[in-house]
């Protein structure tokens, strides 16, 4: 059984790893187009949540990461200048390159052969493997080479977005709403390190081109950023790393699955479908994908199509879920310039909590009793 993976971002490596580990005498591949070393973006956050379903299917590698972690127990809002704190809404964070780093070490210890460097141009190059695992990300050559059968759907998002880092260090995930005399901005930021932070600076599309970032250099464009957001960085700088102004994708397939030359094809991670940054689930989704993947052949062996069969019937449901969720709080977003001038900052705070559908208002006042206390005092007040 040969098994190629294509990316080995923290989805790709850690289902070479469990599969590897499962099936010692498998033949798997891993390729990865970037120098070892290499990773763009700055943290990783998961929430409370999402680190649990960690401690229950893969304790070990919880383990090795939880030590490097920066943790919190709240979110906070910040507008109009004023600081709304959500308690019971706890998050922790890890350098993206620390976290692969983690999993390249362990993969390496299972004798897994990563090779880094390797753009694979085509499938035809992998044309014996019996599973082509298309953990390559957006611009996925898995998902485009079979489009016709994987049935891909993508919407693109008005707003814009800069993925910075920062070595002001944040107290706990937070996001600042600032207006510049341009229009309305928003930074997501955390920190991920005990010396770096990473902040997304987002704003709507009119906004971005008043104020000229559109055609503005890299330097340009942290100066305005770093302007807009100067009394929360502190007089520290923007870090970029391949920091382009993007507009975000919300990507879904019809199937999960196709037909190769000689074998067949699956998707995990953002190949599969992308969830919006604003709910933190992207590497979470890709560590369950990677999990359930794995579960399902260890149930069904070297039968590939029930494997892939039964990985999808288990995912499905809970990937749909979520991306309605996430979807809805990446429309909040696109409308947050509204949001800013109807509401204070504890409004604010309540719309944004409320703001996928998932919260009902009982159990975020189980949550967060101290915030909807304050939310309940005003309404009684």
């Amino acid at each position: 059984m040969r098994i190629a993976v294509i990316g080995a971002g923290a989805g790709g490596l850690l289902f070479s790893l469990l599969i590897k580990r499962r099936f010692p005498a498998w033949d798997v591949e891993t390729f990865e187009q970037n120098p070892e070393g290499a990773t763009y973006g700055f943290g990783v956050v998961f929430s409370d949540g999402a680190l649990a379903f960690l401690e229950r299917d893969q304790p070990e590698l919880l383990r090795v990461i939880e030590a490097a972690m920066q943790c919190w127990p709240m979110q906070r809002i910040v507008h109009r200048g004023e600081a709304v704190d959500i308690d019971g809404n706890g998050f922790c964070a890890i350098s993206r390159l620390q976290l692969n780093q983690f999993l390249q070490q362990l993969c390496a210890d299972a004798g897994i052969t990563i090779e880094y460097g390797r753009a694979v141009g085509a499938l035809e190059e992998l044309q014996d493997a019996d599973l082509v695992v298309g953990a390559d990300g957006l611009n996925s050559l898995v998902r485009r080479t079979l489009e016709a059968q994987f049935a891909p759907k993508i919407e693109w998002l008005t707003n814009r977005f800069a993925w910075y880092g920062t070595p002001q260090r944040f107290a706990c995930l937070t996001l600042t709403f600032r207006d510049s005399e341009h229009g309305a901005f928003v930074a997501h930021h955390y920190r991920h390190s005990a010396d770096m932070s990473t902040f997304v600076v987002e704003c709507d599309h009119a906004t971005w081109l008043r104020a000229g970032l559109d055609r503005m250099d890299d330097r340009r464009s942290r100066d305005y950023c770093e302007g807009v957001f100067a009394a929360d960085l502190g007089g520290h700088p923007l870090v970029s790393n391949k920091s382009i102004w993007r507009q975000f994708p919300l990507l879904s397939n019809a199937r999960w699955s196709a037909r190769t030359a000689s074998g067949h094809a699956v998707l995990i991670g953002d190949a599969l479908r992308t969830m919006h940054f604003s709910i933190g689930s992207g590497t979470r989704l890709a560590f369950e994908d990677a999990i359930a993947l794995g579960r399902a052949f260890a149930e069904a062996g070297e039968d590939v199509p029930r494997a892939l069969a039964a990985f999808e019937r288990e995912r499905r449901p809970v990937v749909e879920k979520l991306f309605a969720a996430a979807s809805r709080s990446s429309w909040w977003y696109e409308e947050f310039p509204a949001r800013m001038q109807r509401f204070d900052a504890l409004g604010l705070a309540y719309d944004y909590m409320t703001r996928s559908g998932r919260m009902a208002e009982e159990r975020l006042r189980q949550m967060a009793p101290r915030f909807m206390a304050r939310v309940d005092s005003r309404r009684e007040g």
